[in-house]
């Protein structure tokens, strides 16, 4: 590989704007084959936090205008990281400058509009990648194997679920995460990961009968206002499904599970074994064999080391564990190495418009109180 520089722009202050900041800073480190990343600039809504980002993280300008991000000849990279109302309009801003873009899930707030930044992408020729960090984890793509192995046989389940309680107080205000604007609720902005990570285990989803429901029916205007705004959005959601390989199984995503932080978990069940795992363990998959002694048969715990890549490349033992600034920094190196080869290495932006296909097939089925099939 060529080694060269690449131009980042970051879009967004917040949360998921650090993460990347973050990445971007560790990935050469962690990946010396890929073109470095030079920090060029970061834009925020409010120009002081765009600033003070910019001291933090090391970028070597701010603005307080995204366009001026998309007009610097020195980036070649956008990372879109605002809410999900304003990432077609930046992406497709991005695309036509001839820059490759990251952005943060879910892609849009509808289908339409991911198909729009899908073709748009594709016509220039650009890569993308879209920020489902979770399989990158070596646990993941160890499961993967196994289950394209033949280590499960034949598959007869999955079970899989995303909750959270970040949602789950009635006087936490209305945001724009709950904004109809934006999309649907927790179907997409959790239950996209869960439908990412059964995509990546067992494949495509042919069908699905969901059930989505706004449990908090009204939140405060701010904090500690008596004004109220009504909740038009889903608050959890939850979905039988059929693959297109044949077997069945069960998705479920919700913000309201009090005392859940990060219960992103699943269950395979296959006619010679299981595996199960829960990212509030990301480094633990554990595997049951069947046909062993029932008196000392049980899943087996398999830790993340080294021989599971690319642990290695973070640390030289195994049992010290990855963590989610370690998934996002896997997640950029990868994407960082594609732009490089010309060739995306995913979840990208046709993966993320097919997610998204079933997050509104599901939004369907909810409303029609039957089976949807998942548009090809």
């Amino acid at each position: 590989m060529q080694k060269r520089e690449l131009g980042i722009g970051l879009i967004g202050t917040g949360f998921m704007g650090k993460a990347h900041a973050f990445a971007y800073r560790m990935a050469l480190a962690a990946f010396p084959d890929i073109p470095t990343p030079r920090l060029v600039a970061i834009a925020d809504v409010n120009a002081t936090s765009a600033a003070e980002a910019a001291h933090q993280y090391g970028f070597e300008s701010s603005s307080g205008n995204w366009r001026d991000l998309i007009a610097n000849p020195a980036i070649d990279v956008i990372s879109i990281t605002t809410p999900n109302s304003f990432h077609k309009e930046m992406t497709l801003a991005a695309l036509s400058a001839g820059k490759h873009v990251h952005c943060e899930k879910p892609l849009s707030p509808s289908l339409a509009d991911s198909l729009e930044m899908v073709e748009a992408a594709e016509a220039k020729g650009l890569i993308t990648q879209v920020g489902f960090n979770y399989i990158k984890n070596p646990m993941l793509k160890l499961a993967r194997e196994m289950i394209e192995a033949g280590e499960l046989g034949e598959i007869t389940g999955f079970r899989g679920i995303h909750a959270e309680d970040y949602m789950h107080d009635p006087a936490s205000p209305w945001t724009w995460r709950i904004d109809p604007k934006g999309g649907p609720g927790v179907v997409a902005d959790l239950g996209s990961h869960i439908i990412c990570m059964a995509r990546y285990l067992l494949g495509g989803i042919a069908e699905i009968n969901a059930d989505l429901r706004t449990i908090v029916k009204q939140r405060p205007i701010a904090v500690g206002s008596s004004d109220m705004k009504p909740v038009e959005v889903d608050d959890m959601a939850r979905m039988l499904v059929t693959f297109e390989r044949g077997c069945a199984g069960t998705l479920e995503a919700t913000w309201v599970n009090t005392g859940r932080k990060m219960h992103l978990a699943f269950e395979v069940t296959g006619v010679k074994g299981s595996l199960v795992f829960n990212q509030e363990h990301l480094n633990e998959l554990h595997f049951y064999k069947a046909g062993g002694d029932p008196r000392t048969s049980g899943f087996a715990k398999i830790e993340s080391g080294p021989v599971h890549p690319p642990y290695g490349q973070f640390c030289v033992a195994s049992g010290h564990q990855l963590g989610f600034n370690d998934l996002k920094t896997i997640e950029m190196g990868e994407f960082l190495r594609g732009i490089a080869l010309g060739k995306a290495t995913g979840p990208d932006f046709r993966e993320a418009y097919n997610i998204q296909k079933v997050v509104e097939a599901a939004v369907a089925s909810s409303k029609t109180r039957a089976w949807e099939r998942v548009g090809k």
